[in-house]
């Protein structure tokens, strides 16, 4: 019987957002988004864990290579994000070019997307996004 492992890789980025539905009026906008609303936008340090979950190659004794996952979150994600402003430099979540609202969860959902399309199909992937040291959002696909 071939274990079935869970390895992790956890990364960092930085980026400003801003929480609001272009539907609203700022009333409304700041009653649902309070401070994240800022017109001005806000900023935060993100730490990203990426599970990865299968079973152990008898060969290289690996679920999937760490430097590869590496490799894949850095092109994926990090070079997507960090240091980026979510609603105006990217197009998944500039609401102005129908994104959507660059909440923990939508980011968390994103980036999943994005790591799933480059694994092997018989991983499974859960993202784990700490937006601050108290929000964390996880999402595994369902």
């Amino acid at each position: 019987m071939i274990p079935e492992v869970t390895v992790y890789r956890k990364e960092h980025f930085n980026a400003a957002h801003r929480l609001y539905n272009p539907a609203w009026d700022n009333n409304k906008n700041n009653e649902v988004f309070g401070l994240c609303n800022n017109p001005h936008f806000h900023g935060h340090n993100y730490d990203l864990m990426v599970k990865v979950t299968g079973p152990v190659d008898p060969e290289t004794g690996y679920v999937i290579n760490l430097k590869t996952l590496s490799d894949i979150i850095k092109k994926e994600i990090l070079d997507r994000y960090d240091h980026q402003n979510l609603n105006l430099d990217t197009d998944e979540f500039n609401m102005d070019k129908g994104g959507i609202n660059p909440t923990a969860e939508n980011i968390a959902v994103v980036i999943w997307q994005r790591l799933r399309n480059k694994l092997e199909s018989h991983l499974k992937l859960t993202v784990v996004l700490y937006e601050t040291e108290r929000n964390i959002v996880e999402y595994s696909g369902n």
